[in-house]
């Protein structure tokens, strides 16, 4: 995976379960999505952001929480990005 353009918070030390997230996946070897990098930075300030996402992919709708998942992997592959 390519560097993030924030090299400063890709290197700090990860907090809060995103940075529990980074640490057991780098000890497997995986490519670590920037976004959970940015989460781990400053854990306090990103719960919000965390609470929206999984409300608009786990909350009441008229798609399946498998469909919302399906349309959020294509449109990132469309944009070329690892979901």
């Amino acid at each position: 995976m390519d560097p993030m353009f924030l090299p400063d918070v890709e290197k700090a030390v990860p907090g809060g379960l995103r940075g529990m997230e980074i640490k057991a996946g780098k000890a497997l070897g995986l490519p670590i999505p920037q976004i959970l990098h940015l989460f781990a930075f400053k854990p306090d300030r990103t719960k919000h952001l965390m609470s929206f996402t999984q409300e608009v992919m786990r909350g009441p709708s008229p798609l399946s929480a498998g469909m919302r998942e399906l349309i959020a992997g294509f449109v990132s592959k469309a944009n070329d990005c690892l979901f």
